[in-house]
């Protein structure tokens, strides 16, 4: 959510928190909140596709501060978009901002826009360290605020409603957070990292003791995500607000506001007021909308505490997603394993697809990827007719593909603004796979997923001669090549394969063992490699073409890697910490346009030389031998 102005007002007012220090203490973190603030706060690229190797490490390093002070974590994550749409017009305009900064990026201004594969890295890198997570099914700020009362621990994010909710133990902001620098004890009995919690205590008490039952009546009438309501406007125009403050307009008005509530006793007295400023006619509707809107800074009734302690019990699921999906898929949301991309697209059936810093003059880069997204919606309909056909038998004939049409409504860039488009879901060949059913999908054969796969991604090379983890990359990477626009050159795919390379040989040269093993050329090989992204690129925005035909790349894989999900994972999934750096992949495409090979920058390592060659000849099968 987030109330408007409200993290810019308190941050001015450190009255308003304690100093603390956390040290061997449970923490609930917003997980959404924490890896959008580590990529944007870190320094790292995002005009060139993302540094999701730099964005592990720092991960990493975030999570081992913690460890340091015996923290214990918890990760919530958001599910998919509310089922009441109640705040589908803020997600559009976030999506049309998202456009601009994107456009602005490539251009060499400001703005923020997260690398598409940046959540999935989060993910990855949250599994490898075993730091317990859960995925809610929609909206997590309550869920969050349940547990972490259950707990009494603090909350680590940076979003402003947490100043609403009633938290036992406060609410840390993640900017006043000293996580790069763990403190201890003269003797080193003890590390901690020191914060500021947010006490609503305090803020309360600074306007003569209000009760902090009014604080969710102030979040709505100042305006958050979710309610706007011109109507309201009228009590600042007719109301006389005291501010005692000199800051901004903005400033003003939330003192203003936060003054005035205080001289109520509870929110019933104070929205009885409120109304006296409204139409009689509109007193009954904005009396509603008030409560309603109030009664989302209440705790949920969902037990994450239990599932945390004991996995096989699911908590609560909503009736919509619950008389859509299937247990084995309600387990898997949970668990993080499947995005909630799916459940959007099963329940709601539509889905907004992330901007890219990409060529705004070209179709979108998600249109590379428009035939496994529609694969997808059509996998997710095979429940709905499965449904359909036990309810009425003659619905769909024996051996015969279902005549039902679906449609998926995607929002996606067009241009420069945001644009909707009804796609259609594919039903094709799904029988002949003994995918009758998304309910029956786990009991299909891993042979018959990984097929199925293929013949959706249409390609028929052979990788056994490659890691397995790199099996889905090439696949996916052979889909990339036939279907991207503007065309991919032998410099585009040979600067995505050494990319490739370079991450295999981190792998290599980190892996424990007998190092006296490792050929010596691999870590010769890999600083080589590597160097090249502390060169300057030779203007400092990205070649427009050469950033669209790798958005496409990145499109193409996430979406491989959610059908392969949805396939119950019969392929491993990449390690997209190690697999793609977009200033890496840019550099090294303007390195073999002025060499023209690959040769010199491989040369002292037979490992690294031979990888590469495998991942080009598996890729040169999949095209024409005269594509390049």
């Amino acid at each position: 959510m987030g109330i408007h102005g409200l993290m810019s007002y308190i941050g001015e007012n450190h009255q308003f928190f304690n100093d603390i220090t956390l040290h061997n203490v449970r923490i609930i973190i917003d997980g959404n909140n924490l890896f959008h603030r580590l990529y944007f706060d870190s320094d790292l690229d995002l005009k060139y596709g993302g540094e999701y190797d730099s964005f592990g490490d720092i991960i990493c390093k975030f999570f081992e501060s913690l460890s340091q002070c015996n923290i214990s974590p918890y990760v919530i994550f958001d599910g998919g978009c509310d089922y009441s749409d109640k705040k589908i017009e803020t997600i559009k305009e976030r999506a049309r901002d998202k456009i601009i900064k994107a456009h602005s990026i490539l251009r060499g201004g400001g703005g923020t826009v997260l690398p598409l594969l940046a959540p999935e890295v989060f993910k990855q890198v949250l599994v490898q360290l075993q730091i317990p997570f859960v995925q809610c099914h929609s909206e997590a700020d309550r869920d969050i605020v349940a547990l972490a009362n259950q707990w009494n621990c603090p909350v680590l994010t940076l979003d402003s409603d947490f100043c609403i909710f009633d938290l036992k133990a406060g609410y840390c902001p993640l900017n006043y957070f000293k996580w790069k620098n763990v403190c201890s004890l003269e003797d080193h009995s003890k590390f901690y990292i020191s914060a500021q919690c947010f006490s609503i205590e305090n803020f309360c008490n600074y306007f003569n003791h209000m009760n902090k039952a009014l604080l969710p009546l102030f979040a709505v009438l100042n305006g958050n995500d979710y309610i706007n309501l011109p109507s309201l406007e009228n009590i600042f125009t007719r109301v006389h607000f005291h501010a005692r403050t000199s800051a901004g307009r903005k400033n003003v008005r939330i003192q203003g506001l936060l003054n005035w509530l205080s001289g109520f006793s509870e929110p019933k007295e104070a929205i009885e007021d409120i109304l006296r400023y409204i139409k009689q006619s509109e007193h009954e509707k904005i009396r509603e909308l008030l409560y309603f809107h109030m009664d989302e800074y209440t705790q949920s009734e969902v037990d994450l505490a239990t599932y945390f302690q004991n996995k096989d019990i699911r908590p609560h699921v909503p009736t919509v997603l619950a008389s859509k999906a299937p247990e084995w898929m309600l387990v898997a949301l949970l668990r993080g394993e499947l995005a909630p991309f799916l459940s959007d697209c099963l329940t709601l059936r539509r889905t907004f697809l992330p901007a890219q810093v990409e060529n705004m003059r070209r179709t979108s880069s998600h249109r590379c990827s428009l035939n496994i997204r529609q694969v997808i919606y059509g996998l997710l309909n095979t429940n709905e007719i499965f449904l359909d056909s036990t309810l009425n038998l003659s619905a769909k004939m024996p051996g015969k593909e279902c005549s039902k049409v679906t449609y998926v409504q995607e929002y996606d860039r067009f241009e420069q603004t945001l644009k909707k488009t009804n796609i259609q879901a594919v039903l094709k060949k799904f029988n002949s796979y003994g995918l009758s059913s998304l309910q029956r999908l786990p009991e299909i054969s891993i042979l018959d997923r990984t097929c199925f796969l293929l013949e959706t991604l249409k390609v028929n090379v052979d990788v056994q001669a490659l890691p397995a983890n790199l099996h889905l990359t090439v696949y996916i990477t052979c889909y990339w090549v036939v279907h991207a626009e503007p065309k991919v050159t032998l410099h585009h795919l040979q600067a995505l394969l050494l990319c490739i390379v370079t991450g295999e040989l981190h792998k290599l040269k980190n892996k424990s063992g007998d190092k006296n093993s490792m050929e010596e050329g691999i870590g010769m090989v890999y600083d080589r490699l590597s160097q090249l992204r502390q060169r300057e690129l030779h203007t400092g925005y990205p070649d427009k073409e050469v950033a669209h035909i790798f958005c496409q790349w990145q499109s193409c894989l996430l979406m491989g890697i959610y059908l392969n999900q949805l396939l119950c994972c019969p392929l491993p999934t990449p390690d997209i910490t190690r697999l793609y750096s977009g200033t890496l992949v840019h550099r090294f495409y303007q390195e073999l346009k002025s060499m023209g090979a690959t040769e010199d920058l491989l040369e002292g390592s037979m490992v690294a030389s031979e990888m590469y060659s495998k991942l080009q000849h598996a890729v040169a099968a999949s095209v024409p031998t005269d594509f390049f």
